[in-house]
């Protein structure tokens, strides 16, 4: 049975989530906050909204940041033990387009064992040292899964299938922080879960809070990709059977 909900994880993000929050509501999911170790002020405004919205928003607290990642996946725990089959993965900073949340929806009821991403399509707002980082991370995907089916791997907008999810967090590494979105369906697909992909248009506000730190977040990333450039070597010849159609 296809019953999703959604999970945001929140970082010292108290200017950006009650607006964020409010795109969400109209969709009718239960919404799992997860305060990943925030300061006193978003601390206290997700309290707030929490209180005020109890009738579709569950508040998860971790005491100490731990990076997206941790916080995205102490959500879907929570998520999966409360019966949902799916989440969808919403940043709390504004940028994604809730407008496609239906769409992003209905790809994922029609194939609940698929991860489905949103392909981000920018305008003028978003920094270029960002856009031309991505695609690095793209060729990078792309070879180590021997595959061009995962078109973008760094959008925080997707639908997940919540078993699979945990079944591949739980039993191999995969990145706490900035590097978790693209280490997580890397991983996935891997696993042999399909990667489906709907255009999404993506905004950067310009009053938005970036936790990326340039020197440490592409440190991180840089061993992800080598992590994964070694289990795509071991990975290589099931890879190439399933891409010649064999499995």
């Amino acid at each position: 049975m296809f019953r999703p909900c959604v999970v945001v994880p929140v970082y010292d993000h108290e200017g950006a989530i009650a607006a964020t929050l409010a795109q969400l509501r109209p969709h009718g999911l239960p919404c799992y906050l997860v305060d990943d170790g925030s300061h006193a002020p978003c601390a206290r405004e997700l309290d707030r909204l929490a209180a005020e919205q109890r009738d579709w928003l569950q508040l998860i607290r971790l005491p100490v940041n731990s990076g997206k990642g941790a916080a995205v996946m102490a959500g879907f725990e929570r998520a999966a033990a409360d019966g949902y089959s799916h989440a969808l993965q919403f940043d709390a900073d504004g940028q994604h387009n809730a407008g496609d949340v239906p769409r992003l929806l209905a790809l994922a009821a029609a194939h609940p064992d698929a991860l489905v991403t949103g392909i981000p399509l920018y305008d003028a707002s978003v920094p270029k040292s960002r856009l031309y980082g991505r695609y690095v991370t793209h060729a990078w995907v792309w070879i180590n899964t021997l595959s061009l089916r995962i078109k973008d791997s760094m959008l925080g907008f997707r639908v997940y299938p919540l078993a699979a999810t945990l079944r591949v967090w739980r039993t191999q590494h995969v990145g706490r922080r900035m590097d978790f979105d693209t280490e997580i369906m890397v991983r996935l697909f891997w696993d042999g879960i399909d990667v489906l992909s709907l255009p999404t248009r993506v905004t950067y506000p310009s009053d938005g809070v970036s936790h990326f730190d340039v020197l440490r977040d592409n440190l991180r990333i840089s061993r992800m990709h080598a992590r994964l450039f070694v289990g795509m070597l071991w990975r290589a010849p099931r890879l190439l059977w399933r891409k010649l159609g064999g499995a």
